[in-house]
């Protein structure tokens, strides 16, 4: 497909180039090449194509990066890196060596900060704003923020130091509902007239003159104030964000792209921290993605011209599993209820959901929430269980510590997109959780495939009672995993040749012993023996594990987790407290790793955690 404007757009000095008046147009032509590259590559979809004219007004305006974009969360970022420079790097979205999906400073200066979790945009640009304040530069600072921003606490903390920072301009972009009433001819005219200079100049004269009669000049100051914000109140319903210290401007059409250019060059000369409220379509202008953005958020590649209804025929994963189970045993258990934090479909938590809507609770972009709001359910007999990613679950540490393990409460974490996530980079890995669950006491278990999944997940609801967390991969099983059955062991062991034991045992847990198994199996092509050992339960170490491992004179332990703290950190302790000598080998992701942006294959590659790299470490232990 030809893009004539977009093709001509290297860098935001070429977007300067073009009138306003065609600015329209290459918006539409953004919004074509995001379908169809996104489609082919899979990425961040609807959330994209509802920003699109906002990023095209902030950069056709401002200058980066003198200026600086904070994204909040940076999946939305698509068209900024499209006008930066970017463009032929998009066939190579989210792959090894390709581009980010999220911002990268390191990839170019135009990306002011990492930004892969939400409600952290916010203070950070008020800590950049303030450094732009000591160090004299010139320039604003922009957050952009959705409306899921807005259910987390980190954004009112933030609201709560904005000060005076007359460089900072917040935009929320709220694509929850359609265009509102207040999208009118009046409150976009006011809007107008309250960012014009010459407003601002005249109402700081004005108050100049006013302060200084005596007597009666402050209370007429303070008089006039406060019709204003009757006013405002009336118009804008814009209490929070002006008690905040903003000024409140808006609601404003998020797809005019034309009128944002004209507010925000108006904006040029701010006398105080400004918040712009813009209302946006989350996925506009792709009808499958407005009737349903939750499933185009993510999306893995399509095609265009044939999408089905992703709610009939979803494509089996383990959330998927997990979130249809959880409805089988919720028909019996009327004490069962979800929590999720913003991540419904993410979490197949949408079955649960129609099913028991009274029951399921969705908290926003609150992981912290989520975790203390599970405790209070839990101390009054009521079971939750808490669906959250691991990258997000990291947020909520403190909570899992003070408010569910010190009581000791019975909830059940089921922590989704555990281990090695493709795509994403360093952002979303969920190689954490092992560690701190650990050092905090939580049972764990970490099935490999559907079958184990089900079986524990009906297990930790009936016969398990305290805290206890539930980890799985993201996307299908494996396929060499599939058929192998549940046996309700906490772990299991797989000989080379049955009935003998051989030196050295390969161990590990969840979808990585897929790996482990392909290892041996290569191995013993080559006439070389070793046992597989699969952990199910990965904390606290299953009675007689250790005991079983002594009796081999070499041990590789490979995970999909930080070294530090990691569940292999705990086996090598344990064998050393029962007298065992031998050779131990953990191999897990180092605190120095930087884990890129590719898929899982590929990142075991480069990590060395895949079956050629475990082999080829067992071959150089024996020579």
């Amino acid at each position: 497909m030809e893009y004539p404007l977009l093709g001509q757009i290297d860098s935001p000095k070429d977007l300067k180039k073009l009138s306003v008046g065609q600015l329209p147009m290459l918006c539409e032509e953004i919004h074509s090449f995001l379908i169809e590259s996104v489609s082919k590559t899979g990425g961040h979809l609807s959330s994209n194509l509802g920003i699109i004219e906002l990023t095209v007004a902030l950069h056709y305006v401002f200058s980066t990066p003198e200026d600086k974009f904070v994204f909040d969360v940076g999946h939305q970022c698509y068209t900024h890196k499209l006008l930066t420079g970017r463009r032929e790097g998009f066939a190579k979205l989210r792959k090894l060596d390709g581009l980010s999906g999220f911002p990268a400073p390191d990839e170019s200066e135009h990306d002011a900060f990492i930004a892969g979790h939400g409600n952290t945009a916010l203070s950070v640009a008020i800590g950049m704003a303030r450094a732009k304040k000591l160090k004299k530069e010139p320039g604003k600072v922009v957050a952009i923020i959705g409306d899921g921003a807005m259910t987390g606490g980190m954004v009112y903390e933030g609201m709560n130091n904005i000060d005076t920072l007359n460089n900072l301009i917040v935009i929320l972009n709220d694509n929850k509902m359609s265009i509102s009433k207040n999208v009118g001819s009046l409150a976009r005219h006011l809007t107008i007239l309250r960012t014009s200079p010459d407003y601002n100049r005249a109402k700081a004269s004005t108050e100049t003159i006013l302060s200084a009669i005596p007597l009666v000049g402050h209370p007429i100051i303070h008089l006039l104030q406060s019709g204003k914000m009757l006013l405002r109140r009336g118009i804008y319903h814009s209490t929070l964000f002006e008690e905040m210290g903003f000024q409140y401007l808006g609601p404003v059409d998020g797809h005019d792209v034309s009128n944002l250019c004209g507010l925000l060059r108006n904006l040029k000369t701010q006398v105080a921290p400004v918040f712009i409220h813009a209302v946006t379509i989350k996925g506009k202008g792709f009808k499958p993605a407005e009737e349903n953005p939750g499933e185009f958020h993510g999306v893995s590649s399509f095609d265009p011209a044939h999408i089905t209804d992703p709610d009939v025929a979803p494509a089996a994963s383990f959330s998927t599993v997990f979130g249809t189970y959880l409805v089988e045993l919720a028909q019996t258990r009327p004490q069962v209820c979800a929590i999720t934090a913003a991540m419904k479909y993410g979490t197949g938590l949408q079955y649960f959901y129609r099913q028991y809507p009274e029951r399921f609770f969705d908290v926003g972009m609150a992981e912290q929430h989520a975790v203390t709001f599970a405790a209070g359910l839990a101390s009054q007999g009521i079971t939750p269980v808490v669906a959250i990613y691991s990258t997000f679950l990291q947020r909520a540490y403190d909570q899992m510590i003070h408010d569910v393990c010190l009581m000791n409460l019975n909830v059940l974490f089921a922590i989704d997109r555990a281990g090695l996530v493709p795509g994403d980079g360093e952002t979303h890995q969920g190689i954490y959780d092992p560690a701190y669950l650990r050092q905090i006491g939580i049972r764990t278990i970490s099935p490999c495939n559907y079958n184990e999944l089900r079986y524990w997940m009906e297990q930790l609801i009936d016969h398990a009672e305290g805290p206890r967390a539930i980890r799985y991969s993201r996307g299908a099983q494996n396929s060499a995993l599939e058929e192998m059955e549940c046996s309700g062991n906490l772990y299991d062991s797989y000989p080379a040749v049955e009935g003998q034991k051989s030196q050295i045992a390969l161990v590990g847990y969840g979808s990585h012993i897929a790996d482990l198994l392909q290892a041996q199996k290569s191995l013993l092509e080559k006439g070389i023996h070793v046992d597989v050992y699969k952990l199910v339960q990965i904390h606290p170490l299953p009675e007689g594990f250790c005991k079983a491992l002594a009796e081999y004179h070499s041990i590789l332990f490979a995970e999909e987790c930080i070294r530090a703290g990691g569940i292999g950190e705990a086996v090598e302790a344990s064998l050393a407290e029962h007298g065992w000598s031998g050779r131990f080998i953990h191999k897990a992701v180092e605190t120095s790793s930087v884990v890129p942006h590719a898929t899982v294959p590929e990142i075991k590659a480069v990590l060395g955690l895949d079956a050629e790299s475990i082999a080829q470490q067992v071959e150089g232990e024996l020579n």
